[in-house]
């Protein structure tokens, strides 16, 4: 009210009206999807992991690419944001990376991401400039609190040190002290080089694991439920879940959505609500479609 008095009595306020409007605008999107998360861990941190496909550099690159992506999301949403462990590529961008997001519901929407990813482009490690394809795949857990009954018998556990490649650059700490634990039962293996303190990279890879592990229990869940082969039919190596044209035309579409949108620097820079809530909201609507016809059954 007082930036439209101040502009009735002729001052510029123009654009303080116009960022208000902004940060009003992206409070309700927030809002409004957090009104689709009623999961059991929606309102969780996550813990995202990248891997590229086929095709070596360029894929890394775009793997690359995905972790920058989610990053800038994470800081628009003032999520913190820690990676825990960084394998660079052999020439450019990288073969694996874990992060976690911290904060209310960050799970919850980076569930939405959980998926391949395609990206069209003239490649910049071509010299004959040619367009390539690339593929990485996505994959996001919630971060799982002391709280949360996941026992792991030490017994089942191989834990190995190593020296940290130390080719992240920014992103890890060079040191003598990461730690790689394998889970002997289910062979899930986790790791953290990002601390100077092997205890610490200890307890963070410990949190990590308890969450893939939480992950596994969860997928065992849905298939008693039968939902299990719809759920890997959306993450299938395959079957993307979004392609990113850079050529012959500009276009981010979402094949389970169809939304598309023509703009695609804003969303390589992090701009991924539209395509979030628009999940949510098909998620939402396919499970109370699914109750309806379950109670009209019974």
């Amino acid at each position: 009210m007082a930036l439209i008095e101040l502009q009735n009595e002729g001052e510029d306020v123009a654009s303080e009206i116009k960022s208000e409007l902004k940060k009003l605008t992206l409070e309700l999107e927030r809002t409004e999807m957090q009104t689709l998360l009623a999961g059991e861990h929606d309102a969780s941190s996550a813990i995202l992991t990248i891997h590229p496909g086929a095709g070596g550099t360029e894929s890394q690159d775009w793997a690359e690419m995905l972790m920058r992506m989610y990053l800038r999301w994470a800081e628009e949403h003032e999520y913190r944001t820690e990676v825990t462990d960084y394998q660079a590529g052999d020439e450019a961008g990288v073969k694996s990376v874990t992060f976690l997001v911290e904060g209310d519901f960050a799970y919850g929407y980076l569930s939405a991401e959980i998926g391949v990813h395609r990206l069209v482009r003239i490649s910049p490690f071509d010299a004959g400039a040619r367009r390539h394809t690339s593929f990485a795949s996505v994959f996001v857990t919630p971060e799982i609190e002391d709280d949360v009954e996941i026992n792991v018998d030490e017994k089942d556990l191989r834990i190995d040190t190593y020296r940290s490649s130390g080719a992240g650059g920014q992103h890890v700490n060079v040191t003598d002290s990461a730690v790689r634990i394998t889970h002997l039962p289910t062979g899930v293996v986790v790791q953290c080089q990002n601390e100077r303190s092997q205890h610490r990279n200890k307890d963070t890879a410990m949190k990590i694991l308890r969450s893939k592990l939480f992950e596994l229990e969860m997928e065992k869940r849905r298939e008693e439920l039968q939902d299990v082969e719809n759920t890997k039919a959306e993450i299938g190596w395959g079957s993307q879940i979004r392609s990113y044209v850079l050529h012959p035309y500009r276009m981010v579409k979402d094949h389970r959505t169809l939304v598309e949108k023509g703009n695609v620097d804003p969303i390589l820079d992090g701009d991924l609500d539209e395509f979030i809530l628009a999940f949510l909201k098909e998620k939402s609507r396919k499970k109370h479609q699914a109750e309806s016809a379950q109670h009209s059954q019974s």
